[in-house]
């Protein structure tokens, strides 16, 4: 069975994603620029996380002169809701309680865990 699609993009799409959200809607090279502030990636690295964001629904592109303008499909806050329930999901059993205890320091009431016992997550 097929595994289904994350809404969270990989790290290098959401650099790409972050550079379209600050302008609103770019070229390869707009995305570029933006991009080789934190992290220089050739043309045709750029061009081609675009372009399979654009067939996973995560960007618009249209044609203007000679370029493709790309465009977010998503919002920031759209993403940051969908990385949250992932987050949630993953660590939390999905209760948005246990992520607010642990935010705050202090562990969920749990049947499993031994008396006593704590994960100290100064080196995490």
């Amino acid at each position: 069975m097929a595994k289904p699609a994350r809404e969270v993009p990989p790290p290098l799409e959401l650099l790409c994603l972050r550079a379209l959200w600050s302008i609103g809607e770019g070229t390869v090279k707009d995305v570029q620029r933006i991009v080789a502030e934190t992290r220089p990636l050739a043309y045709t690295t750029i061009m081609t996380v675009l372009d399979r964001m654009v067939r996973k629904g995560k960007l618009a592109r249209r044609k203007k002169a000679r370029a493709f303008v790309y465009s977010p499909e998503t919002s920031r806050d759209t993403m940051r809701r969908a990385a949250l329930r992932e987050l949630l999901d993953g660590y939390f059993d999905g209760s948005e309680e246990e992520l607010i205890l642990f935010l705050r320091g202090r562990e969920p009431a749990r049947a499993t865990a031994p008396a006593g016992s704590r994960i100290d997550t100064v080196l995490l």
